[in-house]
């Protein structure tokens, strides 16, 4: 296939994924997680491929979703009419597939991230094998405030309990440092370095028979899998539907119709008081106290 949102070429036994909507912050649209999949399973297919990068073109690895026409004009979700959960849950559990064939690749994949890996690039990032971080990159999962939950769930799998809820009690972002001393990614280095980084790692597992990696990777996948991993991303693609569809949702979307997107995050992020139950949208004269 040809790809709109991405790139894919490969060299050296390694295939390469470049999101790429730079102009965008490499945001997804509803055209990119398919495309994942489609680069993720070319790469599976070919059996030059042994292990499989993932990067963003331009100032980051990738904003999360581009969430801007849908928070202002109510695209892609059920503001006027009542919410039907299961047709929610069928668009995000595809997109969740999409991401997570990453991690249900027979082949290794690195993630490598610069800028940021925010929201649904976090998803995307944390589906990967091994995530290797520039120093000064931010990661994290700032709709945890409102209007989102994320499908993936990777962050207690990769962080433990208590990290993963600091993390998602306060929707904040940390640094590729922060996230490598905590074990959310495997190591971070400085920005001139990840390039190389990643590729003396990539080098040195492309020298492994693809059926050696193959068979490291299900064993270790499926101590995941009992854990209850499926499960708990079934209950998490369910919770973001409700949280975009429930009164604090719908007064987030309110506010984004009312003051634009970028204004509505900006008070989701400042940590300002996000009302329970909803309420009335600030007035101008808020967002300017």
């Amino acid at each position: 296939m040809t790809f709109e949102t991405l790139r894919y070429e490969t060299r050296d036994r390694k295939a390469y994924i470049t999101l790429d909507r730079p102009d965008r912050l490499n945001a997804i649209d509803f055209r990119m997680p398919g495309e994942l999949r489609a680069a993720v399973r070319r790469a599976n297919d070919d059996p030059g491929v042994h292990v499989i990068v993932l990067a963003g073109a331009g100032r980051a690895f990738c904003s999360g979703y581009d969430l801007k026409i849908s928070a202002e004009d109510g695209q892609g979700t059920q503001r006027d009419r009542i919410w039907d959960p299961i047709a929610d849950y069928r668009m995000m559990k595809e997109f969740t597939d999409d991401y997570f064939t990453l991690w249900r690749s027979l082949k290794p994949t690195i993630a490598k991230v610069h800028g940021y890996a925010i929201a649904g690039g976090s998803d995307i990032a944390l589906s990967c094998d091994i995530v290797v971080m520039a120093d000064d990159a931010r990661i994290g999962y700032p709709p945890s405030r409102v209007w989102g939950c994320p499908t993936t769930a990777m962050w207690v799998y990769r962080l433990g309990a208590e990290r993963a809820k600091r993390m998602l009690f306060t929707g904040d972002t940390i640094d590729g440092r922060q996230a490598a001393e905590w074990g959310l990614v495997l190591e971070s280095a400085p920005a001139d370095e990840l390039d190389a980084r990643v590729e003396q790692l990539a080098d040195r597992m492309a020298g492994v028979p693809t059926n050696q990696l193959v068979m490291q990777k299900l064993m270790i996948n499926q101590a995941y899998d009992n854990m209850g991993l499926h499960g708990t991303q079934i209950l998490a693609t369910l919770f973001d539907g409700i949280t975009r569809h429930s009164p604090e949702g719908r007064w987030f979307q309110e506010f984004a119709a009312a003051h634009g997107f970028h204004e509505a995050v900006r008070w989701r992020d400042s940590g300002r008081w996000i009302p329970e139950g909803g309420g009335p949208v600030p007035t101008r004269e808020d967002l300017e106290a």
